[in-house]
């Protein structure tokens, strides 16, 4: 359905116009027109995050040539923040402000521009008039040759698909534009129009992909009783390899690997699940501090773990209840999450909540040591979600799941109290359900180290943890490598390891064993036992040094989830609802 701009009922009118002059060099350029403005001074700011990727980006580092002016006159601009430019606008009522921007970052985030397309990622793209976040604003783009196509969740203006309207900031800045010769086709579920934007090609299969996903969002619709799009659009990114995903409030942006929808099917179906659970999930029953949005600086909330480890959870629970997979397939992407867990020393280091606070310091800026001093929030806050699920159908017999949990808090917190929620509220939510007080489980995983106790909650639904080579006796460094070279050099050292006691570090390049060449990590070890004394020769800082280090043995896991012998029929009660078996 169109917009008419006239439906706009602020005093001030906001456009924009994007052209393409030198798409090839990454660059758009942007006038921006104000009018109706009656003050003296006129702030423009740039965000410096864009909501769902939790780090400061600073996307302001690229705008240049920034020039102001009114009535045809140049007009001063002054810089005042990193991300502001003042305008002195006493007795003045229009101001236009033209800037370019550079975009050259490929990811789902982060706006791209080349001669064959341009994503644009709103945050990193258009400049907004300070305190006037609830205005609306119209963009107008100009293709740049050969670009057909425009495909973002915007309203179009009379019918014109290279003019969008938006109601308002915390919409543009949730609703990226491609704009380009993307393949686009439709599907219809739940009520909605969806729109799937395919970009850069692939061996994807239209038909099964608009009925898969069409299922997809039937099932995650039913879950909250309600779809509250009109209409929603995925745009996929197609890339030699590809990844990631970031939610919108009525679209989401996917990174893919073009020639991986066969043998990636399943993986992508997931990756689409999660994102489109977000429009009711952090797009809009979130935690308090995640809007309305400050996007000055850091938002803190210690609940990333329920708005993304929770979606992490559904993501695969939610492609098991389609029956395109038994549910081994399951059980096994349950068991390679535990893996990845156990197997990071830093689940002995930072908690569940400290790693959702301080993920703007640390989930996006890893370095060498952070296996060994934190977590994350996805994977932990996915087998959380995991046991809740398993307690909640345990102690109400097959009745409730935490699907009645996320309902209850969606409308209690979204629909009727219109805000947030707080850590006690989910709490108490949870509760609700589960019947009893959760104030030992929030203690051990989610504010404590407590390892955690997987069999409790798999021997509900008759399954067990097993680690494989537990009874193994395999030698390890301790260490990981740079890929892609000739060389063996130090990627990251494992915390107590032998490499970690005896002073490896990374960046270091490992050349000899007991005087042996190295040249690659392959059979590195072959022949050595925990307990063996070996000489290794490396390079560090240029200089040559040898160090003597004692063996020990590899902590590596291998979960499997196995199914225990003589199930009960409480048990398999708990399995079916868990499993969507039929």
């Amino acid at each position: 359905m169109g917009t008419s701009i006239s439906n706009a009922a602020a005093n001030t009118q906001i456009t924009y116009t994007v052209n393409f002059p030198e798409a090839q060099a990454h660059y758009a350029d942007i006038e921006m027109r104000i009018t109706g403005l009656n003050q003296n001074t006129l702030d423009l700011k740039m965000p410096v995050w864009t909501p769902g990727s939790y780090l400061v980006r600073e996307f302001s580092k690229n705008i240049e040539t920034l020039s102001a002016a009114a009535n045809g006159k140049p007009l001063t601009s002054k810089k005042i923040r990193k991300n502001i430019w003042q305008l002195n606008t006493t007795g003045i009522s229009e101001v236009v402000v033209k800037y370019r921007v550079y975009a050259f970052e490929i990811s789902v985030r982060t706006s791209f521009i080349d001669a064959s397309h341009a994503f644009l990622s709103s945050p990193d793209m258009f400049l907004y008039p300070a305190n006037m976040l609830h205005e609306p604003s119209t963009i107008h783009i100009i293709p740049y040759k050969g670009w057909t196509t425009v495909s973002t969740s915007l309203e179009k203006v009379n019918g014109d698909s290279f003019i969008r309207y938006s109601p308002d900031y915390d919409i543009l800045f949730d609703s990226p534009i491609e704009i380009g010769t993307q393949d686009v086709f439709g599907f219809t579920a739940a009520g909605v129009n969806y729109e799937v934007v395919m970009v850069g090609g692939g061996n994807y299969n239209k038909d099964r992909l608009k009925k898969d996903m069409a299922t997809i969002v039937e099932e995650e619709t039913a879950i909250f009783g309600e779809n509250p799009n009109k209409h929603y659009t995925f745009i996929v990114h197609n890339a030699l390899r590809g990844g990631g995903g970031l939610e919108h409030l009525s679209s989401t942006t996917l990174g893919a690997t073009r020639d991986n929808y066969d043998k990636g099917y399943q993986n992508f179906l997931s990756l689409a699940a999660h994102e489109h659970f977000h429009l009711w999930n952090v797009k809009r029953l979130r935690p308090i501090a995640l809007g309305p949005f400050d996007y000055d600086n850091e938002n803190y909330t210690t609940n990333l773990w329920i708005a993304e480890g929770f979606t992490a959870y559904y993501q695969d629970i939610i492609v098991r209840r389609t029956q395109l997979y038994p549910p081994e397939n399951y059980l096994g992407v349950a068991a390679n999450l535990i893996n990845l867990l156990e197997e990071q020393p830093g689940t002995k280091v930072q908690t569940l909540a400290e790693s959702s606070y301080d993920a703007w310091i640390k989930a996006y800026r890893p370095n060498e040591n952070s296996g060994n001093s934190t977590i994350s929030y996805y994977t932990k806050g996915a087998i959380v979600a995991l046991l809740l699920d398993l307690e909640i159908i345990n102690d109400t017999k097959g009745k409730s799941s935490l699907d009645d949990v996320m309902r209850y808090m969606y409308n209690e917190y979204y629909k009727t109290l219109k805000r947030g929620y707080t850590d006690d509220e989910f709490k108490q939510g949870l509760e609700r359900f589960a019947g009893k007080n959760l104030d030992d489980f929030y203690a051990k995983y989610i504010n404590g180290l407590t390892p955690i106790a997987y069999n409790t909650y798999l021997n509900y639904a008759g399954y067990k943890l097993t680690n494989e080579p537990a009874a193994n006796n395999d030698p390890a460094l301790g260490i990981t490598t740079i890929p892609g070279t000739n060389r063996v050099i130090v990627a990251t050292v494992v915390r107590g390891s032998a490499a970690w006691v005896d002073g490896i570090n990374a960046n270091d390049e490992i050349t000899f064993i007991d005087g042996v060449q190295v040249v690659s990590t392959e059979g590195l070890l072959t022949g050595k036992k925990p307990g063996d004394k070996i000489n290794v020769t490396l390079i560090r800082d240029g200089l040559t040094l040898t160090l003597p280090v004692t063996l020990l043995k590899s902590p590596n896991i291998k979960y499997k989830i196995e199914e225990l012998p003589n199930v009960t029929p409480e048990q398999l009660v708990i399995r079916k609802k868990w499993l969507a078996l039929k």
